[in-house]
């Protein structure tokens, strides 16, 4: 049973039918590396019958992330199979040949656009930035649900993903994923939602992490938490679908705000 739902609450596995599990592949694949892609998914040809399939085309990817990215630096390869996971195992991602985009990364842009309980992996016929995967996702929930894609949340997930990706460049990807969650817990947790309440949570999420942000940096997190804020998502969710990523940020001693209860 699949449903890949970006709409925070609206859809859930426990609501969905039985349907296969989902690959989407990116359009300028060629046959070689579309047989790289499937054997980094551990499939087939005789097993891609078990799939639903679908391509993501370049003009799909430029619609979604040319406000974040430049246009040279968005990939055309990226391919994202989805599989149910059991309720309360939160989001689990694999990557291969993906550089620009770690497992974290991931994470927490899925969370963010609403996805629950689901395995994840993307794959590259070669080493990509791979951030046409979220674009893939995305695509994936229309095909199977009939609904349009929410772009608030759709929006939101894809401007975390490259923000996050380029804080990496300054921070390192495990502290630039450690440091986006943590500052959305805060947000989500408190409610901010005017640039000077994000600007002092982003402050003392340096001080926490023992990180500098540059203010170009700020800048871009501000605009990202403002979205974020908008989206109505609920902390506990949040926490337990990334669970593998804040159980990482208690180990530092950091406490979060419980809204699991």
């Amino acid at each position: 049973a699949l449903v890949l739902c970006l709409v925070p609450g609206k859809y859930t596995f426990a609501d969905s039918v039985s349907v296969k599990p989902f690959l989407a592949f990116g359009a300028d694949l060629s046959t070689k590396e579309k047989a790289q892609v499937m054997k980094q998914f551990g499939i087939t040809n005789e097993e891609l019958a078990d799939y639903q399939t679908i391509t993501v085309t370049n003009k799909e990817e430029h619609q979604y992330l040319d406000e974040y990215l430049a246009s040279k630096v968005i990939g055309t390869r990226a391919s994202v199979m989805i599989e149910e996971a059991d309720a309360g195992r939160g989001i689990e991602v694999e990557t291969h040949n993906i550089s620009f985009c770690s497992k974290e990364m991931y994470t927490n842009a899925l969370v963010t656009a609403g996805i629950s309980d689901a395995k994840v992996t993307v794959a590259g016929p070669f080493p990509i930035s791979g951030t046409a995967a979220l674009v893939g996702a995305m695509k994936a929930y229309g095909e199977m649900t009939g609904e349009g894609v929410d772009e608030a949340s759709s929006d939101a997930a894809t401007n975390e993903l490259v923000a996050t990706s380029e804080l990496a460049n300054d921070i390192g990807k495990e502290k630039a994923a450690q440091f986006v969650a943590l500052l959305k817990d805060k947000v989500v947790s408190g409610d901010l939602t005017s640039e000077d309440e994000i600007k002092d949570a982003i402050n003392e999420a340096e001080k926490e992490l023992n990180v500098s942000i540059d203010d170009e940096m700020k800048t871009k997190m501000v605009s990202l938490m403002k979205k974020i804020g908008g989206l109505d998502l609920d902390l506990g969710k949040i926490q337990n679908q990334a669970q593998n990523v804040y159980d990482k940020i208690k180990d530092m001693g950091i406490d979060l705000d419980d809204a699991k209860g």
